[in-house]
C-alpha cells in the first residue's frame, strides 16, 4: 500500500480527521516536504518553499482533530500555489526581478479559502513571468521541467503546479488561466486542470495580467480532486467586484451517465490537414468512448472559435497588460533602478526588471491602445470577441458540453520554440477562446504517446455550468481510464 499523500484527496482529509487514524497533517506536510528536496532540484517547480508555515498549518490541523473540531475538506493536504498569488508573509515574485523584496501582506481569497478548509501551503511555484507564457522557460529564475522527460517544458504558465502535481509532490495546487495557463500545463504532464467560468472564483491577491480573462482554478491528479479544490475555492467575494452567483436559468443537474449527453464536435477546433496522429488519436479515442456510452455527437460551428482566437486574444490581453504593469514603477515596492530623472527611473527599472516577453507584450499593448490604432485593432477584437460569446452561446442551445483535444502536440523540449513567439503562441490555440467567452472548461489525461508524453483532451460548457462540467469530466475520466503514469524520477524516491 503506498503513501497516504498518493491517496484521493477525500481520503487523505478523511484519515487525517480521523482521530483513531496515525494519519496526521504533519505526516503529510512532511512526506511533501521530503518529497521536494528530493526532486525539485531537478525539476525546478518550485520558487519557494515554506516549511515552517506549511508546519505551523499542520499543528493547526492536527490541534483541531484533537479537540473534536472538524478543521475542514481539505484537512492536512499539501497545496502548492502560483507565484502570482499572495499568500501571507511568504515572497510573491510572479517570477520577475521586478518584484524583489516584496513580501505579500496578506492571504489571497482563494488561498484563505484552501487554508480554512485545512489545506496546508507547501510552497510557492513558478511561472512564466507575470503569468506570460506557455512554457514556463519565461521565469526570470530558469524554466520548469516536464517529469515526465526533463528536457521538455511543463507547459505554462503555471507549469511548476503542473509539475509539482505531476510529479506526486503535492496532491493539490492552485494556477492561474489567462488563456490556457491551467489546461495547456495540465494536458502537456498528464493531470487535471480546470478552468471555471469567468466570475465563479475571485481574482483577490492574484497579480492581474488580463483581468478580464484571469481566472484562478486547480490542478490536480484527478476530476474528483479538483472539483473538491473547486468548490472550496469559488464563490462571490465582496473584495472582488467580478465575483458573482450566476443569475438566469438554472444550470442543469450534473450527468449521472454520459448516456444522452450532447457532445458538440466543433469544425474550427478541428487539428488541421496535418495533425498530430498521438494527439488526433487521442482524440478520436475520446469520441468513441462517449459514443459507447450513449453520448450523441453534434456536428457545430464555431467560425470565430479556431485559429481566429489567436489574433482576437493577442490584441486583447496585451491591451490589459499593458494598462495593469503600468504599477511596477519602482515607487512603491520591489526593484528600482536610478535615473536622471523620474522618467528615467521608470525605464531603467522597467528595462532591467521585466523580461523579455512580458517588456513584447506591453508593447505590443501599449501600440494596439495608442491613438491611431486603437480602432484598427482593439476596438475590432472587441467587437470579435463579443461574436465570439454569442457564438458560444449558440453551440450551447444544441450541445451540453464541447469536445476537443487541449494542446496541439505533446510537451515540447525545451528551447524549441523560445525564438519564434508565433510558434509558441499557436500552443494556445485550442484554450484562448474559452477564456475569451468566459466559459468552464476542464482538460483530462488521455493516454500517452510511445515516447510516454502525456496526451489529454478537453471539455467544455456555457458559462455558469461548472458542476455538470465537472461531473461530465469525470465520467469520461473514467471510462477513458489512461491517468499518465507515475514520472520514474517519482518511482526513484518513493520505492
Amino acid at each position: 500500500m503506498g503513501h497516504p499523500l498518493d491517496a484521493s484527496v477525500a481520503e487523505m482529509a478523511r484519515r487525517v480527521r480521523d482521530r483513531a487514524d496515525p494519519v496526521t497533517a504533519k505526516s503529510l506536510v512532511e512526506e511533501s516536504l521530503r518529497r521536494i528536496a528530493a526532486l525539485d532540484g531537478r525539476l525546478h517547480a518550485f520558487l519557494h518553499v515554506a516549511s515552517d508555515l506549511a508546519r505551523t498549518q499542520a499543528e493547526r490541523v492536527d490541534a483541531a482533530v484533537a479537540a473534536g473540531r472538524d478543521p475542514g475538506p481539505l484537512a492536512g493536504v499539501p497545496l502548492a500555489v502560483k507565484d502570482n498569488l499572495e499568500v501571507q508573509g511568504l515572497p510573491l515574485t510572479c517570477a520577475s526581478k521586478i518584484l524583489a523584496g516584496y513580501v505579500a501582506p496578506r492571504d489571497a481569497t482563494v488561498v484563505a479559502r484552501a487554508v480554512a478548509a485545512g489545506a496546508c501551503v507547501v510552497g510557492k511555484t513558478n511561472l512564466d513571468e507575470f503569468a506570460m507564457g506557455s512554457s514556463t522557460e519565461n521565469s526570470a529564475f530558469g524554466p520548469t521541467r516536464n517529469p515526465h522527460d526533463l528536457a521538455r517544458v511543463p507547459g505554462g504558465s503555471s507549469g511548476g503546479s503542473a509539475a509539482a502535481v505531476a510529479a506526486r509532490l503535492v496532491p493539490l495546487a492552485l494556477g492561474s488561466d489567462t488563456g490556457g495557463s491551467i489546461r495547456q500545463p495540465a494536458a502537456l504532464t498528464g493531470v487535471v486542470g480546470f478552468k471555471p467560468s469567468y466570475g465563479r472564483v475571485s481574482r483577490s491577491g492574484l497579480v492581474a495580467f488580463a483581468s478580464s480573462l484571469d481566472q484562478v482554478g486547480p490542478l490536480a491528479r484527478t476530476v474528483a480532486d479538483a472539483a473538491l479544490l473547486h468548490a472550496v475555492i469559488e464563490g462571490p467575494d465582496p473584495a472582488d467586484a467580478t465575483s458573482h452567483v450566476f443569475a438566469g436559468s438554472r444550470p442543469p443537474a450534473p450527468p449521472t451517465s454520459l448516456a444522452g449527453l450532447r457532445v458538440g464536435r466543433v469544425a474550427e477546433f478541428d487539428l488541421g490537414a496535418n495533425p498530430d496522429p498521438d494527439v488526433a488519436a487521442a482524440l478520436a479515442r475520446a469520441r468513441r468512448v462517449l459514443g459507447e456510452a450513449g453520448a450523441r455527437e453534434v456536428q457545430l460551428s464555431i467560425p470565430l472559435g479556431g485559429a481566429a482566437g489567436i489574433p482576437i486574444y493577442y490584441i486583447v490581453a496585451p491591451a490589459e497588460a499593458s494598462s495593469n504593469l503600468a504599477r511596477f514603477d519602482g515607487i512603491r515596492y520591489g526593484l528600482r533602478v536610478p535615473g536622471e530623472d523620474l522618467e528615467g527611473l521608470y525605464a531603467a527599472t522597467r528595462g532591467e526588471g521585466f523580461g523579455p516577453e512580458v517588456r513584447r507584450r506591453i508593447l505590443v499593448g501599449t501600440f494596439v491602445l495608442s491613438a491611431g490604432y486603437a480602432d484598427a485593432y482593439y476596438k475590432r477584437a472587441m467587437a470579435a470577441r463579443r461574436a465570439l460569446a454569442q457564438q458560444f452561446e449558440r453551440a450551447f442551445e444544441q450541445a451540453d458540453v464541447l469536445l476537443s483535444t487541449t494542446t496541439p502536440t505533446p510537451a515540447f523540449r525545451l528551447g524549441e520554440k523560445s525564438s519564434d513567439p508565433v510558434a509558441m503562441y499557436v500552443c494556445d490555440v485550442l484554450t484562448v477562446v474559452a477564456n475569451l467567452a468566459g466559459v468552464p472548461a476542464i482538460s483530462i489525461p488521455a493516454g500517452v504517446n510511445a515516447a510516454g508524453l502525456p496526451l489529454a483532451v478537453q471539455l467544455w460548457a456555457r458559462a455558469g455550468h461548472d458542476a455538470a462540467l465537472l461531473e461530465a469530466a469525470r465520467l469520461l475520466e473514467d471510462r477513458l481510464g489512461t491517468p499518465a503514469p507515475l514520472p520514474a524520477l517519482t518511482r526513484e524516491v518513493l520505492a
